[in-house]
């Protein structure tokens, strides 16, 4: 049986085109700069975000992770979403590896941070307290639904970092579909960030890698806690190659993913035992509730597995379904008549 699969945008396999990049890159050792393949991708990423500079990294934690590692020292202390990946998902990396405290306030259903409650949330000088060096926002954000931040609001965080004597980085690890969804470009959503990461591995396709733009002076520093992580590649241009096809090729295509997912929340709406909101899917991101009593999310998940559509238990009645390139408006089509089927018990 072939699977369509729903569980993430990570599960996207290399285009044809990809795997003939790959397999004709020119290459060198790229921890001495010298991997051609490697300096054009990341040229192409400082140009798209407007920074000076970029750095390939093997994955979105590990840009984060560095980004951080940089951005504040032993003690530190980063303000970031309670629902944000960075604190959810990443392991705790920055206290574990850096010494950096998280200081976490809500997020709104949004995906954004009050205003007022990031800025009472800055530390005052005083020597019982860590040093408050960096805000992080993400963008679009996983954990509420997709939502993707607005340059408005961006921008309003980094005045307000700026204000504060702060840094801003924005984990984009989907900021190409924030950029679709919202109709503005990656450049004008990263601007007032200080740094920003972004994943090649997600809707734009490519099998691995993320890039980290900021300063020329920030990525400089950045290379070096690269490495110290052992991400320090040699020839990556293999890597590179597809995350230049990624850009070149598959960032126009997006909105066909949006409107996927949102074909899928609106069927999911008229069938009995799930419930979901349709207005609140704006791009690739579908979660919805297990109503039926007699079922939670695992159980949902295995049966629909077992009709050939593989989604993501995100809680004990939550699910989450992620909408990619190799996810066709057929696919949602036949994956809602097997929702249809389960939910009624003929399957």
């Amino acid at each position: 049986m072939q699977v369509i699969e729903l569980r993430s945008d990570t599960l996207t396999r290399p285009t044809p085109a990809m795997r003939r990049a790959m397999a004709e890159a020119p290459v060198g050792d790229d921890v001495f700069g010298e991997d051609p393949t490697v300096n054009r991708l990341e040229a192409m990423a400082a140009e798209c975000t407007g920074k000076a500079a970029a750095l390939l990294v093997p994955s979105g934690t590990m840009g984060n992770l560095v980004a951080q590692l940089t951005h504040c020292g032993r003690g530190c202390e980063t303000i970031l979403g309670d629902q944000s990946h960075v604190f959810y998902y990443e392991q705790g990396g920055a206290a574990a590896l850096g010494g950096i405290h998280p200081r976490t306030i809500p997020n709104r259903p949004d995906g954004t941070l009050d205003l007022e409650a990031t800025t009472a949330a800055i530390r005052p000088d005083d020597l019982h307290f860590p040093r408050t060096r960096l805000i992080l926002l993400e963008n679009t954000h996983n954990r509420c639904g997709g939502a993707p931040l607005t340059p408005a609001y961006v921008a309003a965080v980094g005045r307000l970092a700026a204000a504060h004597g702060l840094k801003l980085h924005v984990d984009g690890a989907r900021i190409f579909n924030a950029a679709a969804a919202l109709g503005v470009s990656v450049r004008e959503l990263a601007a007032p960030a200080d740094s920003i990461s972004f994943c090649l591995s997600k809707g734009l396709a490519a099998p691995v890698g993320s890039l980290l733009c900021g300063s020329r002076e920030f990525i400089a520093e950045a290379r070096r806690n690269r490495k110290v992580l052992g991400g320090g590649m040699r020839q990556a241009g293999v890597i590179a190659a597809a995350g230049i096809v990624a850009l070149t090729e598959m960032v126009d295509r997006l909105p066909e993913d949006h409107a996927n997912a949102r074909k899928l929340a609106e069927g999911l709406a008229e069938i009995a035992g799930v419930a979901v909101d349709p207005a609140g899917v704006r791009t690739n991101i579908v979660y919805f509730d297990v109503t039926r009593p007699d079922m939670d999310a695992q159980a949902l998940a295995r049966r629909m597995k077992a009709s050939g559509v593989a989604l993501l238990a995100a809680g004990p009645r939550r699910i989450r379904a992620v909408t990619h390139y190799q996810v066709s408006a057929g696919d949602i089509e036949a994956a809602l008549s097997a929702f249809r089927r389960v939910l009624a018990g003929d399957a």
